[in-house]
């Protein structure tokens, strides 16, 4: 017997069940099919200090991980962290996901997930963008060649 319908199935309940998650759970929930977990440790930091601070959960959105990890790739040919061409990213944000307002945090070379959180929330313009009205989010931290971690934290409200 095939077992491959049995899998969609499977699959598909899967779906249904995270989709429905009410945001109170979005914690233990937090989870994405493009994300390392490395990404979504994170990105539930973010999200324990919003809560910590009785703020609404984001919620991760696939279609912005295409610019995050573009930026980061950019970033790290570049050898140097930016918010260059955030303007098309933005513009692509929302066109696409119908966004209406976007932000952007960028880091380099912090070697864990609390640290690289940290160093946002003790820097009062990346924490006014944790902080702030957003709904959905995103994120890429990826190493360079000489293994130094960059990250790109995108959030748009929509």
């Amino acid at each position: 017997m095939n077992s491959s319908p049995l899998k969609l199935i499977f699959v598909l309940f899967c779906s249904m069940y995270i989709s429905c998650s009410s945001n109170s759970d979005n914690l233990d929930t937090l989870t994405s099919t493009s994300n390392s977990d490395y990404e979504i440790e994170i990105l539930k930091l973010i999200n324990q200090h919003r809560k910590s601070k009785e703020l609404l959960e984001f919620e991760i959105l696939e279609i912005i991980k295409s610019q995050t990890d573009e930026h980061t790739d950019y970033m790290i040919a570049q050898g140097k962290i930016s918010h260059d061409n955030f303007n098309q990213r933005a513009d692509y944000l929302k066109n696409k996901a119908n966004a209406m307002t976007i932000a952007e945090n960028v880091a380099s070379g912090y070697s864990s997930a609390e640290a690289v959180v940290n160093g946002w929330l003790n820097s009062e313009g990346h924490r006014k963008n944790i902080e702030g009205n957003y709904s959905h989010f995103n994120l890429t931290a990826k190493k360079n060649k000489n293994g130094s971690w960059y990250y790109t934290n995108i959030f748009i409200r929509k």
